[in-house]
């Protein structure tokens, strides 16, 4: 048993949308009846079911009974448009309402696209690439889930679905309201906004979206520094192989304490020409990059505004420089300056801990800080406390 009503006038720019929604593949969804359904109405919402069940049936014989028209003209009056829209109601409320996403899971990743760059005192280069990250995992998240089992769209009272047969990607799929999708293997909902010229809402909701995110933001590095702010790969012109012996024992020290710890901070210090930026790319490409993590290559004005996403389940913090950047605050140069404080924090955890969010994804974040300098000597004491730095050393042979 099917039903189909729109109820609009030829031409009207609704119905100009819904023909666009058909052209481009859509087509009406018809509910199906379901037994079981009907029993669990019958048993739990006895008084409605009855009464929408007499109203119903009172609107049928009411047509069918008017003594001013032929019954022929009743009969006809029966498939009108008001009494289809009043059956079709009936039909839908003893009829199964299509899936639609459960709002109580606990992951969910959300992203604008496509992403815009403003640069204003409101809007500074590194919220964009922030948010230009986001963007480009929940893209790779949904190529990683492929073709979904059901893709619906609500619009005007009515339900359509799009054949996943004919799915090719997103950017495709006609989007006038609310766009619903299912992936019945990872249980993970996809909803769909359209915003004002083309652009378009995204929200990804699981009840586990870690493995996913993990998948999709493997290989990506993201550069924070002003206008040459950046997402793209870590590079490494040396291989840890081509540094001196003392530096690779150091390195294999400094691997186990990775994967032995959740929160990690490595200083190496010496002299320009070691080779210690050289090192932590090549650490970060060969080392943490095969272990999940995401880099981020930090420079002094980026860590004042950096917060590690949350959705992030492994991340790597470069800072090369660190004792122009967290100076000490009896020095003079350094009270006119909060860096000090802000790196104290990002090595604590207590700046993006200190307040845990009631939405949205929470994880245990593991956490491993590269920092570079070239004398200890300017570092505020505090800096190298134990619990702060983990892990030290002395780079001394000319490198580069």
């Amino acid at each position: 048993m099917e039903f189909d009503y729109f109820g609009q006038h030829e031409g009207s720019p609704v119905n100009n949308n819904r023909q666009s929604l058909l052209a481009s593949g859509w087509r009406p969804f018809h509910r199906e009846f379901d037994w079981k359904f009907l029993g669990q109405l019958m048993l739990h919402d006895t008084q409605e079911l009855t009464q929408k069940s007499l109203n119903l049936a009172s609107s049928i014989a009411e047509t069918l009974g008017r003594n001013n028209y032929a019954w022929w003209a009743n009969l006809l009056n029966i498939v009108s448009e008001n009494t289809r829209y009043e059956v079709e109601k009936f039909w839908n409320y003893i009829t199964p309402d299509p899936l639609t996403p459960d709002y109580r899971y606990k992951d969910v990743l959300n992203t604008d696209t496509p992403i815009t760059q403003f640069v204003s005192r409101n809007s500074i280069p590194i919220d964009y690439v922030l948010n230009r990250l986001q963007e480009i995992t929940v893209m790779r998240v949904l190529k990683l889930l492929g073709r979904p089992d059901v893709i619906t769209q609500y619009y005007l009272e009515r339900s359509f679905y799009f054949p996943v047969e004919k799915f090719v990607n997103w950017e495709r799929i006609d989007v006038i309201n609310t766009v619903y999708a299912y992936w019945s293997k990872d249980d993970v909902w996809l909803q769909i906004d359209p915003y004002d010229r083309g652009r378009r809402h995204y929200s990804l909701m699981a009840k586990n979206l870690s493995p996913l995110i993990n998948k999709a933001t493997y290989d990506l590095a993201i550069m924070l520094s002003g206008y040459q702010s950046r997402v793209g790969k870590v590079q490494s012109q040396f291989m840890i192989r081509s540094f001196p012996e003392d530096i690779q024992h150091f390195t294999d020290i400094v691997q186990q304490a990775v994967l032995n710890q959740n929160q990690l901070a490595v200083l190496v210090h010496g002299k320009p020409g070691t080779g210690k930026t050289a090192w932590t790319q090549a650490v970060a490409k060969e080392i943490l990059v095969s272990l999940g993590f995401v880099i981020f290559i930090l420079d002094h004005d980026a860590i004042a505004n950096f917060v590690p996403p949350t959705y992030l389940e492994r991340i790597c913090i470069i800072i090369n420089e660190a004792d122009n950047l967290a100076q000490d605050r009896a020095s003079e140069v350094a009270q006119h300056s909060n860096k000090t404080e802000h790196i104290l924090s990002l090595l604590d955890g207590t700046l993006y801990q200190s307040v845990v969010e009631d939405s949205g994804m929470q994880m245990q974040q593991r956490l491993v800080v590269l920092m570079t300098c070239n004398t200890t000597e300017r570092l505020d004491p505090a800096m190298l406390r134990k619990g702060r730095v983990d892990l030290m050393y002395e780079f001394t042979h000319l490198f580069i």
